[in-house]
């Protein structure tokens, strides 16, 4: 099991950072009280479908209980349990403005209505600069977009390129209505359509014969290299910006044939160079 502890200073991004996580496949409990840390960790341990990335977050927010942390990490280490700790910070102002922005209560003005932002936000960098300087992993999210942190877990902690981005390619029948999901949605009932041949009718773009007829045109080989010409321009793109699923969807008129096919083959090619691909012929 690889486990992660995940704490900072309120308002530096660790709701992002789980949502991130989650997509990565991490199994993410957000706020678990400090001792209930070593007997969570050993009963997922003992599942029956153990959980292979776990992902903690302990913060400020478990209030008079949160210097428990310090024993949890004790308790890790003496069980033998390997974890890494990500620290994630801020400046002050940044999250000072942060606060402004969402209207929402810091943690500790919660706990003590007497202090200000200014203060409270000085009282937690206190109270974890302990755990700062324990920390494996640091970042600050100072000057980091919402999509340039994103990149930076992702890069951080996806294991394989599966992890980074899934490609789900789908094809459909325009006269059943357009998907409402796609990212990417290629029409090719420019194409000749084997509707019309009587011996193809009844066969489907999964099928050979109808890849030889669509394909013995030049202007659906050339249609096809182009559409994967520009996917392999675009993936790298979509990824850098942390993107977790990408919905490519084609569409012809019934979805039984020329939209198949290219699904179909979009998929085997995507593949062939190690694409996590999920295939779908929702009208088919």
């Amino acid at each position: 099991m690889r486990l992660l502890i995940v704490t900072g200073l309120s308002g530096a991004g660790k709701s992002q950072a789980v949502d991130t996580l989650e997509d990565l496949g991490y199994f993410c409990v957000d706020n678990l009280p400090p001792r209930l840390t070593l007997t969570f960790i050993q009963l997922l341990a003992s599942a029956d479908e153990p959980r292979e990335r776990v992902a903690v977050v302990m913060d400020a927010r478990a209030g008079g209980t949160f210097l428990d942390v310090f024993w949890a990490l004790n308790a890790l280490r003496a069980e033998k349990i390997v974890y890494e700790l990500l620290f994630l910070d801020a400046a002050d102002e940044t999250l000072e403005r942060r606060y402004k922005e969402t209207r929402r209560q810091h943690p500790l003005c919660g706990q003590n209505p007497a202090l200000s932002l200014p203060e409270a936000v000085k009282a937690e960098r206190e109270l974890l600069a302990p755990l700062r300087e324990q920390a494996d992993l640091y970042v600050d999210t100072s000057s980091l977009s919402p999509a340039d942190f994103r990149g930076r877990v992702t890069e951080l902690f996806a294991e394989s390129s599966q992890d980074v981005m899934r490609i789900h390619v789908n094809s459909f029948g325009f006269k059943h209505g357009a998907p409402r999901d796609s990212d990417l949605l290629f029409d090719v009932r420019c194409l000749h359509n084997p509707f019309y041949i009587p011996e193809l009718k009844d066969h489907t773009g999964l099928e050979d014969v109808i890849a030889a007829y669509v394909f013995s045109f030049p202007e659906a080989a050339a249609l096809f290299d182009k559409i994967l010409d520009m996917l392999l321009f675009l993936l790298p793109l979509y990824r850098r910006e942390g993107k977790s699923i990408l919905t490519v969807s084609f569409g012809c008129t019934g979805g039984k044939h020329r939209s198949v096919l290219f699904a179909r083959r979009l998929a085997e090619e995507l593949k062939r160079r190690n694409f996590p691909v999920h295939v779908k012929h929702r009208d088919l």
